[in-house]
């Protein structure tokens, strides 16, 4: 509301005021404006019963006309722009846009006659001014569809908390915990190392240089030891009351967008996923999945819930409160990636063993000043206490119900196979994609049901796999694929292997996978598409197992939810699945043979595209025909697939 007075030049009565007032300030043509004013004597509002007021407009005489025609109830006072009341509301005429100025004169009848409280009141009035603006009208009408809403749920939390720990668990993290580890400082206190010196005799080193050396097998065993130190604290996901700060894998902006909510913060993700986690018997929070097993378990021992010793009968508590988040299907990929083939590769030239009469690794010599050559020299001696190919393939079977393909593989003889995974999780992300789909389109409300039914089937598959070995096996391959990334990943390797330097790596490890793939001829899928199938995989995995998604209480929106939130994992792993298998897993199915290529198991088709890469090319027609001599100019003998690539896809080396 704007407000506007003016000094009058009557000296004597200076302790008069006026105001005028409009509201409101700016206007459309045909709105009301109303006019009011207010007297004050000496900063004391005064009664204005007995005053006139005449309104007047000199800029726009149809302004003037409007305050006539709000004057002029019949019969028609002699004077249609004076009045005795102090508001006037009066309809704005189609004006064109700009600033119009009213004006008010006050004035008492008879001069100061028959002033009851003696207040001298000017001769000739006050006069006050006071404007407002009229907006053009402008009618712009957009009409828009939106996607229907969602309402939150707090299992949106425990999904913030898988994409952080998966995140931390991440190569470029671990990498740079091993050299903060040992190689930001040179000079390391023999004192604060006691214990490793007491464990590893063959380490030598002089107190008064304070230096250090590993000798022996022992370098491999260290690096063995941090990497399970990295993995005992990034894995798990531990709710601190405490706030220390320092959220450097928490990216606000990237949850807002996730959940659609720009009032979301760290507190609140944190406040929904405790309200999320159920009490445990007095203990730290649980899943609501962890808390229907263990209730079956030892709902009718309370002794036995609480925190013993794996001698002693009971439960782990630290696996119950605190999970691991990993999933074996990371391993999977990043085995049928060929991370694996590629290291025994290595260690298998190293001991100066040739793979075959033309060994594409014959120049491969680490000479001992180099610190990798101590450290595959580890690798190697420690290879009894590794896991075997033949360990991690009945695990992906048991888990997974998958399978591998090589001469390093042994011939399955499964007690416990999920078969129908392949299809229960594939079905998932085929009814997910249909969902995206109705859900781009505003027009339809996008139906959840399905994918919730969907949910259930797939949760329960991978908890009839989670059983024997489920606790260690996937913890004990993340550590070896993670020491052996970062082996790839050290400059004595680029120097040998060297690579496509153009080509834009995620990780430091991956051009030497890339390369020693062309070397053997074994693929010329690159390795990025398996690692976002191991990252990707892992994360919607863990959703769901770790999700309570067979209550019967469940809605709609908790696959909704799930379905948006995960929506980039979840594309991704679509997008990389087709690039390593060439199957569609968006693509409708018309018939059965779609669905067998679908249902199929990724180690088949990868061994198919590898066979038709590795087919002799076919040569024209009239050679074929014997219309042409044997030796064209132009055309060279077609070559011949290297003996035995096809077989040895998926083997150790």
């Amino acid at each position: 509301m704007a407000e506007e007075s003016l000094a009058y030049p009557v000296s004597h009565h200076d302790q008069w005021d006026c105001i005028l007032s409009l509201n409101p300030q700016r206007v459309l043509e045909n709105n009301t404006v109303c006019l009011e004013v207010t007297l004050s004597y000496q900063g004391h509002d005064i009664s204005n019963e007995h005053f006139l007021y005449t309104y007047d407009h000199t800029k726009d005489p149809r302004i003037r006309e409007a305050i006539r025609e709000a004057l002029s109830p019949p019969p028609p006072p002699p004077d249609p722009l004076t009045t005795n009341n102090s508001i006037l509301p009066f309809k704005v005429p189609p004006l064109p846009e700009g600033s119009y100025e009213v004006t008010v004169t006050v004035t008492r009848p008879g001069g100061n006659q028959g002033d009851q409280e003696g207040l001298p009141f000017p001769p000739a009035g006050i006069t006050r001014s006071a404007s407002f603006n009229v907006a053009p009208r402008q009618v712009q009408a957009a009409v828009t569809l939106q996607r229907s809403g969602t309402f939150p749920t707090n299992d949106q939390a425990l999904w913030v908390a898988i994409r952080n720990r998966t995140s931390a668990l991440d190569f470029t993290r671990y990498q740079k915990f091993i050299d903060d580890l040992f190689c930001k400082n040179k000079e390391w206190d023999i004192d604060q190392l006691g214990r490793l010196v007491a464990y590893l005799p063959n380490i030598r080193g002089s107190h008064a240089e304070q230096h250090l050396s590993i000798n022996g097998p022992y370098a491999y065993a260290v690096l063995k030891l941090a990497t399970q130190v990295f993995l005992t604290l990034e894995c798990g996901v531990v709710i601190r009351h405490r706030d220390r700060g320092g959220h450097t894998l928490f990216h606000l902006e990237d949850e807002t967008i996730r959940l659609n909510d720009s009032s979301v913060s760290f507190h609140d993700l944190k406040h929904s996923l405790e309200q999320y986690l159920v009490p445990f018997d007095h203990h730290p929070q649980v899943l609501p999945y962890l808390d229907r097993i263990v209730q079956a378990l030892v709902g009718l021992d309370p002794e036995r819930r609480k925190e013993v010793l794996p001698y002693c009968y009971g439960i782990l508590q630290h696996r119950l409160t605190c999970p691991s988040l990993l999933e074996l299907i990371w391993s999977y990929w990043h085995e049928e990636g060929m991370l694996m083939q590629t290291m025994n590769a290595i260690a298998f030239r190293f001991q100066n063993r040739r793979s075959a009469p033309h060994d594409p690794l014959v120049e491969l010599e680490l000479d001992p000043l180099r610190p990798l050559n101590n450290l595959i020299w580890g690798l190697i001696q420690d290879e009894h206490n590794r896991l075997t190919v033949s360990r991690r393939v009945y695990e992906y079977d048991h888990h997974y119900g998958l399978q591998l393909i090589g001469k390093a593989v042994p011939s399955l003889a499964s007690a416990d196979s999920r078969s129908k995974f392949i299809e229960a999780f594939h079905n998932l992300l085929y009814r997910t994609a249909i969902f995206y789909q109705e859900d781009a389109n505003t027009t339809v409300i996008a139906d959840a049901f399905p994918l919730l039914n969907a949910h259930k089937e797939v949760h329960l598959l991978l908890a009839e796999g989670a059983h024997n070995q489920f606790g260690d096996l996937p913890w004990t391959a993340r550590a070896e694929m993670l020491s052996m990334q970062w082996i790839l990943a050290r400059p004595e390797m680029r120097e040998f292997l060297r690579g496509r330097y153009m080509v834009p790596y995620q990780e430091s490890w991956m051009g030497a996978v890339d390369s020693m793939k062309k070397l053997q001829g074994w693929t010329d899928t690159t390795v990025t598409h398996f690692h976002e199938l191991a990252v990707t995989g892992e994360r919607i995995l863990l959703s769901i197992r770790y999700g309570d998604w067979v209550d019967i209480e469940n809605t709609q929106e908790q696959a909704r939810n799930w379905a948006r939130y995960w929506k980039p994992e979840i594309q991704r792993y679509m997008h990389g699945y087709q690039a390593v298998t060439g199957v569609d897993l968006m693509a409708d199915i018309t018939d059965s043979r779609d669905a067998a290529q679908r249902f199929l198991q990724p180690s088949r088709l990868l061994q198919r595209r590898l066979s038709a890469r590795q087919a002799p090319r076919s040569l024209p027609a009239a050679r074929v025909a014997g219309a042409l001599p044997s030796a064209v100019p132009g055309y060279t003998e077609s070559p011949m697939p290297r003996h035995g690539r096809l077989l040895r896809h998926g083997e150790d080396y």
